[in-house]
């Protein structure tokens, strides 16, 4: 084998081994949040449904999020203490935010007369204009606050139930404490496992 055809395999062999990776990366989930939490000694425990959840005992405290929303509007997730909150971390570049969304607004509606909210969270989306067209396509009606940068995912302390993927759902309770988490697009059924005990609690 001559040199060059030894550079020409060795080539293929690389890009193969990167978009195998790529895959990987895109069947788990989108992308790694890149956040600081995640280790570390947790209270939560892993259920075979890929849904981590935590008793009200052990349950840390949301952080600050609050800014703009996609539409332009100001909105703190702190002002709906007192009702269930389900927190979506999202992007219009991420086939399975797109998956899930028409499954989070069918709960949405179902859930908002009992006390619940939804908030979605964009991110990494590089144009407002992209995330308000997604929202638009889907069908979405409730708030999303628009974070490109990633800054509202970094505020989630290290050991809690974090978003740490794109797409990740959040369950907060009424007491502003976050009762369970996935790091995986959503079925309906599975999004409403999450959110029933929550909504139970006294």
């Amino acid at each position: 084998m001559s040199a060059a055809s030894r550079s020409r395999s060795r080539v293929r062999a690389s890009l193969f081994s990167a978009g195998a990776a790529a895959a990987a990366l895109i069947l788990s989930a989108c992308s790694s949040g890149g956040t600081s939490g995640g280790g570390g000694d947790t209270n939560f425990i892993m259920g075979a449904d890929g849904i981590s959840t935590a008793k009200q005992g052990d349950r840390g405290t949301a952080p600050d999020l609050s800014g703009k929303t996609v539409d332009g509007k100001q909105l703190d997730v702190a002002d709906y203490k007192g009702k269930v909150v389900v927190l979506n971390i999202w992007g219009s570049w991420c086939a399975p935010c797109r998956a899930e969304a028409p499954n989070l607004e069918t709960v949405y509606k179902d859930l908002k007369s009992q006390n619940v909210q939804f908030v979605g969270i964009n991110t990494r989306d590089t144009s407002i204009q992209n995330a308000r067209a997604f929202e638009k396509d889907m069908g979405i009606t409730f708030p999303s606050l628009y974070d490109p940068t990633g800054k509202l995912m970094l505020r989630f302390q290290k050991g809690t139930l974090n978003p740490q993927a794109v797409p990740s759902t959040l369950v907060i309770d009424r007491e502003g404490k976050i009762a369970s988490r996935s790091l995986a697009a959503l079925s309906e059924s599975k999004l409403r496992k999450m959110i029933t005990p929550v909504l139970a609690e006294k």
